[in-house]
């Protein structure tokens, strides 16, 4: 089995190293769970005729719900390098996401900075890809990880 890039630790990782993330297709369900469970039933989410009518011709998909299900998609279960979600320092949405559309996403380290003895801190960029390569999310996060073999 391969090495998912956020199992590694601060100082197994090199500047510029990417990967890319399983897929996973944006489904009606998760449209209707995602505006139940948060409330946001904004109309180009949840109201067909509306979003019918908008300069997207049909409904688009929640871009925090995008962006959560790409945190699902980057963020191996296993993982145990990880020690906080730092922040995020950017999210965009130059595309849509339709229902239907099939999600991807690559992640790039666009930077290292070490911290202390135990720890450090990575800058990420995921960019959110669907089926046809365009980029539908945007984001650069930073993370808390732990130096391999540091006392906790």
């Amino acid at each position: 089995m391969t090495t998912r890039l956020l199992e590694y630790h601060f100082d197994e990782l090199t500047l510029g190293q990417s990967e890319l993330s399983p897929r996973r297709t944006i489904t009606e369900t998760d449209v209707v769970h995602w505006s139940m469970f948060t409330g946001d039933w904004f109309p180009m989410h949840s109201d067909a005729v509306h979003a019918a009518e908008s300069m997207f011709g049909q409904r688009i998909a929640a871009g925090l719900m995008i962006l959560a299900i790409s945190g699902g998609l980057v963020v191996p279960a296993s993982t145990r390098s990880i020690i906080a979600n730092y922040g995020n320092e950017r999210v965009r949405y130059p595309a849509p996401t339709f229902i239907g559309d099939t999600i991807q996403v690559k992640v790039s380290i666009i930077k290292l900075e070490p911290r202390d003895a135990t720890s450090g801190l990575m800058d990420m960029e995921w960019d959110v890809l669907n089926q046809n390569g365009t980029i539908v999310c945007n984001a650069v996060f930073r993370v808390l990880l732990a130096i391999k073999g540091a006392a906790k």
